[in-house]
């Protein structure tokens, strides 16, 4: 246990020393039964906690200006051909554009990926907005394409896993599912709307 302690404290120590660094992720560790260390940023089971938090200059969509995020969404788009006003309706209600969200189930990022999520599609910073939309929107493209192109079943898929999604043989009777469902839709209205929905507007709201 202090060999343990101790490794964590000069782990610590070298990321603030080193001339140059920061710590672009949280950062989480996990002591197997033969005692050796295991780091990583994408916790992948519950034995890992957290050690370090992101020191980047602040969180969300204030540490990454607008209009590059709207490039980086765009540019995924068009890369697997998904809508972006509906790109950017499940960003809103994934994290409401907040690059460091991360929930109590362990989804992160932009769009709230989980663990396998980010290692099915290749995401190993899911702190970085360009992995993460990449991984998000190249999600959705696999769900539309699953799912034959209906959109509440990619939704559904997103939120609860394509697996529930099957086992129901619809959208599964789950309450945060179908709100979830209701809210993207609501989003991706009136983003289409607005034509092309400028993300400076969400950040007055």
């Amino acid at each position: 246990m202090r060999r343990a302690k101790l490794a964590i404290a000069l782990l610590t120590l070298l990321l603030f020393l080193l001339p140059g660094t920061a710590v672009r992720a949280d950062i989480y560790v996990h002591t197997d039964s033969q005692g050796i260390l295991h780091f990583t940023n994408v916790p992948n089971h519950s034995g890992y906690r957290p050690i370090m938090r992101e020191l980047g200059p602040g969180s969300g969509i204030s540490s990454l200006a607008p209009g590059r995020l709207e490039e980086i969404i765009r540019s995924a788009s068009d890369r697997y051909g998904v809508d972006p006003h509906l790109v950017r309706a499940v960003i809103k209600a994934e994290s409401d554009f907040n690059t460091q969200a991360r929930s109590h189930k362990g989804a992160q990022g932009l769009m709230q990926l989980m663990p396998d999520t980010a290692r099915l599609h290749n995401v190993s910073n899911v702190y970085n907005p360009d992995e993460n939309i990449d991984g998000g929107v190249r999600h959705l493209r696999l769900l539309l394409d699953r799912f034959q192109g209906d959109l509440q079943l990619t939704l559904a898929g997103y939120n609860a896993g394509i697996k529930a999604v099957e086992k129901y043989g619809g959208i599964p009777p789950y309450p945060e599912t179908r709100e979830y469902i209701r809210r993207v839709l609501q989003y991706h209205q009136r983003y289409r709307g607005n034509g092309t929905i400028s993300i400076r507007e969400e950040t007055k709201r």
